[in-house]
């Protein structure tokens, strides 16, 4: 089955470049477009999307808004941020919010299929530049939890840089020559240890502490 997408824009020159940047993927079909947060939301709610692809800066409701009622009313369908702005704040929002990825709007079409296709396996994207930014030295927060990766062991270091690069439990154990069980294992305990319970919360850490670079 392919990922149904929906998309909200208040600009329809760049739904149109969405749509078709999006229909050249067969596994991906445009179920809907919005012009702004508000739609969004009554559009999802209807055709029940497997991911939305949300513009911050919309009129009537913004992006985040809308973003945050979404999680709210359909837990199971991924958000994917799209804007012009690469500001740590915007990305923060969304990361407290739970939405899963971050991406701009100067990305490649292939980046932003990419992106869809990753957040919809169950893992997070954000475009580079994003990433480079948050993890600057002006960027991170002052009293970062820097201390908290003394309590996660190497392994659980190893889990949690994967979890936040996007990759699914089966993917990880992959990579590190262990059975999914024990990855598994190892993200519960890093999960409690670091009292973060969502995806989004446990790549914002990795971020904002250095576990990882890129994303």
């Amino acid at each position: 089955m392919p990922i149904r997408v929906l998309i909200a824009d208040d600009h329809a020159l760049v739904r149109e470049g969405l749509r078709y940047v999006l229909d050249a993927d067969p596994g991906i079909e445009v179920v809907g477009e919005a012009s702004n947060g508000r739609i969004a939301v009554e559009l999802a709610l209807q055709h029940v999307p497997d991911v939305v692809v949300l513009d911050i800066t919309m009129p009537e409701e913004s992006g985040l808004k809308a973003a945050a009622r979404l999680r709210e009313a359909l837990p199971e369908t991924r958000v994917l941020l799209l804007s012009m702005h690469d500001q740590g704040e915007y990305v923060r929002e969304g990361m407290r919010i739970g939405t899963h990825g971050y991406l701009l709007k100067d990305s490649a079409g292939e980046e932003l299929r990419a992106a869809i296709r990753a957040v919809h396996a169950g893992g997070t994207f954000f475009s580079p530049a994003v990433v480079r930014r948050l993890t600057s030295t002006e960027a991170v927060p002052e009293g970062a939890p820097v201390a908290q990766l003394d309590l996660l062991t190497p392994r659980e270091r190893d889990v949690l840089a994967g979890v936040a690069r996007g990759l699914t439990n089966k993917a990880i154990a992959a990579e590190l020559g262990i059975s999914r069980r024990t990855v598994e294992a190892h993200r519960e305990s890093l999960m409690r240890k670091l009292s973060i319970h969502s995806v989004a919360g446990l790549t914002r850490f990795a971020l904002e502490t250095g576990i990882i670079t890129d994303a």
